[in-house]
Parts: structure tokens; sequence; C-alpha cells
């Protein structure tokens, strides 16, 4: 966030449908906080959730590793169920999603 001068920005994670599994994760910097957010701070980063994703992700461990290959956020979901070999798509046992070819 220092590097992108976002200092004042809240780091977002999402749930949307799709993906081989029918869920994917969205992560991303937002400046806006809307009504069906939920605010929380983990290692003095604001982190925005909507609430319809709450029950989802609750549990979830997200960290940045880096290596020779890059960087990346790897996502631990305790809640998912099946996840397809890319890694990216998942789904809960109790929210399947809108799976999409691969």
């Amino acid at each position: 966030m220092k590097e992108h001068n976002e200092e004042g920005a809240y780091f977002r994670i999402s749930v949307k449908g799709g993906g081989c599994s029918g869920l994917s994760y969205g992560i991303g910097l937002d400046d806006t906080k809307q009504d069906d957010d939920v605010l929380m701070e983990q290692f003095g980063v604001k982190v925005l959730v909507k609430r319809d994703d709450i029950a989802i992700l609750r549990g979830t461990k997200i960290d940045y590793k880096q290596s020779l290959m890059g960087g990346g956020f790897t996502i631990d979901n305790p809640n998912a169920i099946y996840t397809c070999g890319c890694g990216s798509s998942f789904r809960t046992e109790t929210k399947q999603g809108a799976p999409e070819k691969c």
C-alpha cells in the first residue's frame, strides 16, 4: 500500500460466482466503504468484507508470499470443501456458486 501511495485505502476481499468450482476470490484496494461492508483491522490493515461473504470467509488466512517467480497472495479457507486444480476457485458446503468451464 505504501509502494502505491494507497496508505489510506482499505484492503477488500470478496467472493463472487464463477471459476471451475463455482466461487472465486476478489482481492484489491478500495477507497470507499459501502453500507453492507464489515470493517475489520488486522496487523494495522483495514479490511473490508461484504456482510454476505463473512460466513464463507470466516477463519480464512490470507498471506503474501514472495518467491523467485514473483509474489502473490495465498488464501487458506477452512470452509472450502472443494477447490479446483488451479487453486483460485472453490465451493463451500453451504454455497456452491455457479461453475464455469476452465
